[in-house]
């Protein structure tokens, strides 16, 4: 038997690489530095190494107009590489790009020290139980996990492998890659210790039942289609030979995997707990990252995958798009904690996520100046990024003698003492409301136009009641900040380094900049192209 040696196209994937490269080299770091030297080393070299991989990014994604695949009568910008497993078009590289920019705002944030007086929001000694001596003496002593950024790195690393994936193994190499670095993060909180333990054993557990459906679902569409490659999946679907049996519950428990890892009901139930438990630094990088990698794959497996399947699997979407919307919206409004809103909140944004999903991706079927499912939902992942990330950094910064104050009686008043953080998170919840002249009213209108153009009008329709119903939960916590007086005990607002500071101020730029002048990025979205079959 010949051995062919196997063919890697590093010149178009070495932005995963340095991140990879980076995660590794932390990890030795942890293991020969000094501990008093190990913080400064750990997020200078996460900062660069993000930096490079993001400059990179931008290198791969303008020298993509050289790489052009034809087929099925579209052209894609891009190839495919790794032996056919990996897939680097214009939607991944754009990806990449938003992945890594809301990373390095994640480890600007895990960064932060001054808010904890000198210490960061992570345990001093996670293997010491909460409440006892050895735990007191690690918090006595100052001392840090920083271990969290090469977990960070390694996370990210499976974030921009998850949506370039181009056969279901990879696919779910890539999904574990990212997803047990973020059950270990989420179990680190410094204070309310088995809150944030609970929420990491959740997180843990409910994923590691949905890897288990997706693994299954691998099991079956192989059985299906004799190849876990993508492009072998969409010709034996389009050939319509094998058993459909097969290939609707293979499609089902896919499915299940990659809605648990979005948020969408009834997968949803993590959401909450874990937002609420883990360091609020995690939840924020979490919240952005994990939404734009798993969309990314999704859209991928659905549109290459299972594109001549369209109508098996859109009633599916259809009915998961609305239940989503309706929990989330329905359920923030009961709220009265300020994370466990913005969970909730998160989950609305899936269901209108799904709405952009149920559009038309092929440019060829819609007119010159209607835009394509795969543009509508790269932009409002683009537009939920910024403020997603921002409003959990101001979370952090709203706190009284027990640490962060999350609960709404807390934030009573908030914006007579200080307006200017208050405005700011208003801002990001209006934006996140689909208010005009925000970012976010620029991305519902996008993924409601192109779900309407495609047929999808009574999802849309749920989709505005739903808008409506968020605009009231919104709004009761601006109201609460600017025109309610404060409790017996309100929280303050405690003065961050420029590192919280200058990513809360990226970020309401971002929302403002996108809602005013959203043009450039819609245009790089769509310039992006399709997807590579």
């Amino acid at each position: 038997m010949d051995f062919t040696k196997p063919t890697i196209e590093y010149a178009s994937l070495w932005p995963i690489l340095v991140v990879f490269g980076v995660a590794c080299l932390g990890v030795v770091i942890e293991a020969f530095v000094p501990r008093e030297r190990r913080y400064l080393t750990q997020v200078v070299l996460a900062v660069v190494g993000l930096g490079v991989a993001l400059a990179g990014t931008v290198y791969v994604g303008l020298d993509l107009d050289k790489l052009r695949v034809a087929g099925q009568g579209v052209v894609a910008r891009g190839e495919i590489a790794a032996e056919g497993t990996l897939a680097v078009d214009g939607p991944s590289v754009f990806l990449w790009g938003l992945v890594l920019v809301f990373a390095i705002g994640g480890v600007l944030l895990f960064a932060e020290r001054r808010l904890e007086a000198g210490v960061s929001a992570f345990a001093g000694q996670a293997a010491a139980l909460p409440g006892t001596e050895a735990e007191r003496e690690a918090s006595t002593r100052g001392l840090d996990h920083t271990e969290v950024y090469p977990l960070l790195m390694f996370a990210v690393a499976g974030m921009m492998l998850f949506p370039t994936a181009n056969d279901l193994l990879t696919l779910f190499v890539a999904l574990e890659v990212l997803s047990l670095p973020l059950y270990l993060l989420c179990g680190l909180a410094r204070r309310r210790r088995l809150l944030s333990q609970e929420a990491a054993l959740k997180y843990f557990l409910l994923g590691a039942f949905s890897s288990g459906f997706f693994l299954y679902g691998v099991a079956l569409i192989y059985g299906y289609a004799g190849s876990m490659q993508f492009s072998d999946i969409n010709e034996a679907v389009h050939n319509d030979t094998a058993n459909d049996t097969l290939l609707l519950i293979g499609m089902g428990m896919l499915a299940v995997g990659l809605l648990f890892k979005v948020g969408a009901a009834p997968f949803h139930s993590w959401t909450p707990d874990v937002y609420q438990g883990a360091p609020t630094p995690v939840t924020a990088f979490m919240a952005a990252g994990t939404k734009i990698a798993a969309f990314g794959a999704m859209l991928r497996l659905f549109y290459v995958a299972f594109g001549a399947d369209r109508w098996d699997w859109q009633p599916m979407l259809w009915i998961v798009a609305i239940l989503t919307m309706l929990v989330g919206s329905i359920l923030a409004v009961v709220q009265s904690d300020v994370k466990r809103m913005l969970a909730y909140s998160s989950v609305a944004h899936t269901g209108f996520l799904l709405t952009g999903v149920l559009g038309v991706q092929a440019a060829s079927a819609l007119g010159p100046d209607e835009i394509t499912s795969l543009q509508a939902v790269l932009f409002y992942l683009a537009a939920y990024g910024p403020a997603t990330v921002g409003t959990f950094a101001i979370v952090t910064l709203v706190r009284d003698a027990g640490g962060e104050a999350t609960s709404f009686s807390k934030w009573a008043g908030l914006g007579r003492t200080s307006p200017l953080v208050a405005g700011s998170f208003g801002f990001l919840l209006l934006s996140m409301a689909g208010i005009p002249l925000t970012a976010g009213f620029i991305g519902k209108w996008a993924v409601f136009e192109v779900a309407l153009a495609a047929g999808a009008w009574p999802v849309v329709i749920v989709a505005i009641v739903a808008s409506i119903i968020s605009v009231f939960f919104y709004l009761r916590v601006i109201l609460l900040m600017f025109f309610s007086e404060p409790g017996e005990q309100p929280a303050a607002v405690t003065k961050p380094s420029l590192l919280t500071s200058a990513t809360i101020a990226v970020c309401v730029l971002l929302t403002a900049l996108l809602g005013i002048i959203p043009g450039p990025v819609l245009d790089l979205a769509g310039n992006a192209g399709s997807f590579i079959r």
